[in-house]
């Protein structure tokens, strides 16, 4: 091989990157700047800041002590942020987006809610859950801490002395119960009627509480240390925009292949090998500079450490960053023409930073999904900078994704040098 030749190539396409400040200001500045916005949008620095509140609309048709004390618990819930509206007011709230979830309590829902609490054989009241269908998570969360204040404000009120009493002369008139059953429950009911009256407080002392408390703990790479969401933003984000500098890269190729500059580089002679080796190194290099560039912003500016190992980190660079310029490569030689093929490359890298957890963790995939991203090199790259990044693992955790990615590097590099023509 030519080394000299190979050597001055490099040093061209090197010096054409740089010389186009608006291409190099590009390369830097948009997994900056959208790495920054998403990052924040997801958490920020740190979670000290305020979280944002889901917004509930509460539609009171019951206006019982219950229903009251129920909305207060909502309202008092640092997940929430709960508004009382009527029912009309509340659908269009929900059906024009302003509003998440509505929570309508119908009327006759605390006295309904108390006798079926005891029996089955009682209608169980039924409480609305108006809901956008854009914010079905949002209303999986409010349906479980409406299931908590539920509990506690209708067992309060089922267990008060004088709602025992209902389910007491109630009881005596059902004549349908299994008298076994029926005297179990009178008794069950007997002792709780004594219970509250014992009392000194009253209601206060009934009823169920919440048998624990969560505490929150976030496990990462040292303890005590907040979560940095940026650091996954940035990983993600970078992944996303040095693929398009490959894409960039295969493009290059092509104009210079219809411009006939391939055939001018074969009559100096240089090898295939010497030229897409060239361009191989080139683009290499380039992507390495870019992520160093991108992750030095993040650490000065946002705090982004590696936390775990800093020989792993530069393995999982270099691998994706030969990953990278493979890619490119396999686009020039596949490519036929470069307005083609563009819309193409850019249709299948988005997919690819899709399936890769860039855009969103690959954990809301649907499981068979999930194990299909194994088979894209950028899942290998997104998991391979977490795990040195944030998640603190030693060297050992980026044999894995550098494995995989120089493998798929060596792959798409056979291909370009198999289907490598000089000419159109």
């Amino acid at each position: 091989m030519n080394l000299t030749a190979f050597t001055a190539l490099v040093r061209r396409d090197l010096r054409l990157f740089f010389m186009d400040r608006r291409a190099v200001v590009m390369a830097f500045a948009a997994p900056i700047l959208i790495a920054s916005f998403f990052g924040y949008l997801f958490g920020g620095v740190s979670n000290s800041g305020a979280a944002s509140k889901i917004k509930v609309a509460a539609v009171d048709e019951d206006a019982s002590t219950v229903s009251r004390g129920i909305i207060t618990a909502l309202a008092g819930d640092q997940s929430l942020e709960v508004q009382i509206r009527a029912l009309e007011e509340a659908r269009e709230s929900v059906r024009t987006g302003k509003t998440a979830v509505a929570i309508v309590f119908p009327k006759g829902f605390a006295e309904g809610a108390a006798r079926a609490l005891y029996r089955r054989d009682q209608p169980r009241p039924e409480v609305p859950l108006l809901y956008d269908p854009s914010h079905a998570t949002e209303m999986q969360m409010v349906r479980g801490i409406l299931t908590q204040h539920v509990m506690e404000a209708v067992t309060t009120e089922s267990m008060s002395a004088k709602s025992v009493d209902d389910s007491l002369r109630e009881l005596d008139k059902t004549a349908e119960m299994d008298p076994a059953d029926k005297t179990a429950l009178r008794n069950m009911l007997t002792e709780i009627q004594k219970w509250s009256r014992r009392s000194p407080a009253g209601p206060a002392r009934s009823g169920f509480n919440m048998p624990y408390t969560v505490r929150d703990e976030a496990v990462t790479a040292h303890k005590g240390t907040p979560y940095n969401s940026m650091a996954h933003s940035f990983a993600g984000m970078c992944v996303q925009f040095i693929l398009f500098m490959g894409i960039d890269t295969g493009m290059v190729m092509l104009y210079q292949r219809r411009s006939g500059l391939w055939k001018r580089l074969r009559a100096a002679p240089l090898s295939r090998f010497v030229l897409i080796g060239s361009r191989a190194v080139s683009s290499a290099l380039i992507a390495m500079i870019i992520m160093l560039a991108v992750f030095g912003f993040a650490r000065v500016v946002f705090g982004v450490r590696i936390e775990g190992s800093f020989a792993g980190m530069a393995g999982v660079c270099a691998a994706f960053a030969l990953m990278t310029a493979a890619f490119g490569l396999l686009v020039s030689v596949v490519g036929k023409t470069p307005e083609a093929t563009r819309g193409i490359a850019i249709l299948v890298t988005l997919i690819l930073v899709m399936l890769g957890g860039s855009w969103v963790p690959t954990f809301i995939f649907p499981q068979w999904l999930q194990n299909a991203t194994f088979a894209v090199p950028t899942r290998w790259a997104v998991d391979g900078l977490d795990a040195m990044i944030w998640r603190g693992l030693p060297f050992g955790a980026a044999v894995g994704p550098i494995a995989a990615m120089l493998g798929f590097a060596a792959a798409f590099g056979a291909v370009a040098v198999w289907r490598f023509r000089w000419e159109a």
